[in-house]
């Protein structure tokens, strides 16, 4: 198997976790230690991944609302073999996000080991 596709399977794995709200699938792709990053009107947030993986198992799924899939990879930037940083947007029940996603890939295969996201767009009015 490629390193290609073995990436991009990790990211797969992230979509699936985030559509059913899955910790199981989460705790397989992120890094126990990574860190995850946001700004908002010039305040920036940092959230350890323990604390954000409690957030999304407490949260409605977009599975479970029947939410059809909709993300995509957006860029794959190839750090060496071992480290890629790729960027995706994905649509989680009322919110379209755009994430920055550090990858590394050691004995366990590919781990986010840090997150920097953007609330693209809210389609609640």
């Amino acid at each position: 198997m490629s390193t290609d596709t073995e990436l991009l399977e990790a990211v797969d794995v992230y979509f699936r976790a985030l559509h059913a709200c899955d910790t199981a699938l989460l705790d397989g792709v992120f890094h126990p230690a990574s860190t995850l990053f946001d700004v908002d009107e010039g305040v920036i947030t940092v959230d350890p991944y323990p604390a954000w993986r409690e957030v999304v198992a407490n949260r409605v799924s977009p599975a479970s609302v029947g939410q059809e899939r909709d993300d995509e990879v957006l860029l794959v930037d190839w750090l060496s073999d071992d480290a890629a940083v790729v960027r995706v947007r994905l649509r989680v029940l009322d919110s379209i996000f755009v994430d920055q996603l550090s990858f590394v890939r050691g004995p366990e295969g590919w781990r986010i080991v840090a997150k920097v996201w953007h609330l693209e767009t809210s389609l609640v009015e």
